[in-house]
């Protein structure tokens, strides 16, 4: 007889794919009513064990036990139906529809009348009222979910896995997306759903929110459980050195480059769409790491997207080494040694479907297609010896090149994005929330390509949410609000309040 102290029981599950073992007789419990963060290094096995316990994959071996009593899924209708609900990190709301449609899909409440069906919309208006008020998010039922923000799209989701009466709740990367404002609305409703006694499990790298939401933590390295603790008999070196396997005394690598002379200017900058960036004019030097800050909707990636050629700008003009360049394209930005790391990799930076080899190479032979042909013929020892020295170079782990890239983990495919650039050797890179959904020792590794870039004596840009990283890794802060460029402060004597201030209050500057 199972121990019926648990919601919910995985017990020695393994689990394998082509080349790789994800799970190794891997046992993981969760009490009722509590918040269970569930961490470790991109490729650890967390979300292949999540998507077990949700029905998207059957365990080779092992079994999972719901209230003790033994369940098998063939799939995540199964899992609902044991009041299992998974929020996946990559929302995918039906944007074009109402909330109350989100909600309830395939399941809104029809009438027959004269055989023909209607939807009961003031049933299905009432029943959302009702649930939105009772988990108290103050959302109007009617809206259209493409007029909403990220967070109250998280929060959508939540709504609907309550309306499946899920007493456990699996969220991966929840606050990935979210300004810290709008993670604190999302800790607040799940403080809610733990006194109902429904059971969170909670991936995360973010250590600090961790320690602050959870109640338990489990520790997971290479497919293995590496222990359970109280969250309260934990800190954020001790789980570092749980998660990674080594002591990592500092989040960042040690600032050895000197900036230089002035590589690209950006002048009276302004976009094409009226409601987004006016008048952004900063410069960038040699061998700098310039971060841009602000919150979301202050028209950062806007900006970057448009200084790249990805949209079209109004007026403004931008120089490169003293030149007026003219970039309309993508294409334009690269011929000018211009790479930009995109924010969200598996909508706008991985080829999902395709290989390892053929996502780190894709750019170098779109610039150039005759730099990997021989005669008529493609040449696949030089693409492979390309992607494998940066295969090496970044440790990206892989059954081999010739995986395809979305059965990676998150940070492995941002490592394999990052190669596809440096083969093109750019002199300015433009990351994106370059760490967003990876885990620390992944973060140091993109740290140290950032300062082993800015050493070279090639710029860098960087558009981070995280605090810690917009500090601990910038020269110099630029700060946006809604749309216009607020300051910028000098990285050695930024902080928290002066980022924050500027990044809440725009106040024109000065001629």
């Amino acid at each position: 007889m199972e121990d019926s102290h648990y919601i919910l029981e995985l017990k020695h599950i393994t689990k394998s794919f082509p080349g790789v073992k994800a799970l190794d007789d891997v046992s993981f419990a969760v009490k009722p009513g509590k918040v269970h963060a569930l961490m470790g290094e991109n490729g650890a096995g967390k979300s292949t064990l999540m998507k077990c316990a949700f029905g998207i994959y059957q365990p080779d071996k092992g079994q999972i036990f719901v209230n003790g009593q033994p369940v098998v899924f063939s799939g995540p209708a199964d899992a609902l139906r044991n009041g299992i609900a998974m929020i996946h990190q990559e929302l995918q709301p039906m944007r074009s529809l109402t909330v109350m449609e989100n909600i309830w899909v395939g399941r809104l409440p029809y009438r027959n009348t004269l055989g023909i069906h209607f939807v009961e919309w003031k049933r299905l208006y009432k029943e959302t009222k009702d649930l939105l008020d009772d988990l108290e998010i103050p959302i109007d039922p009617k809206a259209k979910v493409q007029t909403l923000s990220t967070s109250h799209c998280q929060l959508i989701e939540i709504a609907r896995s309550v309306s499946y009466k899920a007493k456990i709740i699996i969220m991966d990367e929840p606050t990935s997306s979210l300004t810290e404002v709008e993670a604190e609305l999302l800790f607040k409703l799940i403080r809610r759903l733990t006194e109902k006694g429904v059971s969170i499990i909670y991936i995360s790298h973010k250590i600090d929110e961790i320690l602050d939401i959870s109640d338990d933590v489990t520790i997971m390295r290479d497919g293995q459980i590496v222990g359970d603790w109280p969250a309260s008999e934990l800190d954020m070196d001790a789980i570092v050195k749980r998660m990674v396997g080594r002591e990592m005394s500092n989040r960042f690598p040690e600032k050895k480059h000197v900036p230089g002379g002035i590589k690209m200017e950006v002048r009276h900058l302004t976009s094409a769409n009226p409601h987004s960036f006016k008048d952004v004019s900063f410069s960038l030097h040699k061998g700098e790491i310039l971060g841009i800050g602000g919150l979301v909707g202050a028209q950062r990636t806007e900006l970057v997207e448009t200084i790249f050629g990805l949209r079209k700008k109004e007026s403004g003009e931008i120089f490169i080494d003293g030149q007026n360049i003219d970039i309309h394209s993508p294409e334009d930005a690269i011929r000018s040694n211009v790479a930009l790391l995109t924010e969200e990799r598996r909508v706008s930076g991985i080829f999902p479907k395709i290989s390892v080899l053929e996502n780190i190479t894709i750019a170098k032979q779109t610039a150039d297609y005759s730099v990997y042909t021989n005669g008529p013929f493609i040449d696949n020892r030089k693409r492979t010896a390309d992607a494998d020295q940066y295969m090496k170079a970044f440790d990206i782990k892989a059954p081999g090149l010739k995986a395809e890239i979305q059965n990676l983990s998150g940070g492995n495919q941002q490592k394999a994005v990052l190669a596809r650039w440096m083969l093109l050797t750019p002199q300015i890179l433009i990351l994106d929330e370059p760490t967003r959904g990876i885990d620390v020792g992944a973060k140091y590794e993109i740290y140290s390509l950032m300062e082993q870039m800015a050493q070279e004596g090639k710029a860098v840009i960087m558009i981070s949410s995280e605090m810690p990283e917009l500090l601990g890794m910038s020269d110099r802060i630029a700060v946006m609000c809604e749309g216009h460029l607020s300051g910028i402060l000098d990285g050695a004597e930024a902080t928290d309040e002066k980022v924050m201030y500027l990044a809440s209050t725009y106040q024109p500057l000065e001629a």
